[in-house]
């Protein structure tokens, strides 16, 4: 954990740069001091089927999550989620500066008993190291 989830619509795939994102995220998630190297993962999610607002101009918008694990108290929360939003909009800005594009971001703990996990990464990003 986390997993960062953009969804998109499909009239701004060739202008997101969602891997440039998605770099961006896992630096300022890493650099954070919160989560290991290893649970981070990003993904997006393409919209092909999408109305905005009235549905008469070329509106588009992309909608962000980030599900982390149980256990970090809320400041923790606040401090991360206020610097990642503050990267998602450093990368869109330029985007929203040309076009009509909304942006919005929550992040989410998962349920201490009902979210299980099994991942080697991390065993192997410690030997990689040694």
């Amino acid at each position: 954990m986390p997993h960062f989830i953009a969804e998109y619509t499909d009239n701004i795939e060739q202008q997101a740069d969602l891997p440039g994102l998605f770099e961006k995220v896992h630096t300022t998630l890493g650099a954070s001091g919160v989560f290991p190297l290893g649970g981070i993962r990003s993904r997006g999610v393409r919209l092909d089927t999408w109305r905005m607002a009235d549905g008469k101009h070329d509106y588009a918008f992309v909608h962000m999550t980030l599900k982390v694990g149980h256990g970090r108290d809320l400041a923790t929360r606040r401090r991360v989620a206020e610097k990642l939003f503050e990267v998602i909009t450093a990368h869109f800005a330029p985007l929203q500066a040309e076009r009509l594009l909304a942006l919005s971001f929550e992040m989410i703990e998962l349920h201490p008993e009902l979210n299980f996990k099994l991942n080697n990464v991390h065993a192997f990003l410690n030997q990689q190291a040694n």
